[in-house]
């Protein structure tokens, strides 16, 4: 569930059209580069935020705006 309240907080980053533009785009460019479904899916940069911060239920608390595009350690 945190999980999706995670892609819920990105959406309204980016509003939900382009979201979802930028979300198949991606995965598209990740599945030409690795030629795979689930791997290209693992590599979308907001399912990388979504998975690494979705047991955190504190997360959304302090996340910072377009935090699927800023390095962890920055």
């Amino acid at each position: 569930m945190n999980h999706e309240r995670i892609h819920d907080a990105q959406q309204r980053e980016l509003l939900w059209f382009p979201f979802y533009m930028i979300y198949v785009l991606e995965w598209v460019l990740r599945l030409c580069m690795l030629r795979s479904w689930k791997k290209a899916y693992m590599a979308i940069s907001f399912e990388r935020d979504a998975y690494a911060h979705g047991r955190d239920f504190g997360y959304l608390s302090g996340r910072r705006r377009f935090a699927q595009w800023r390095r962890a350690d920055a």
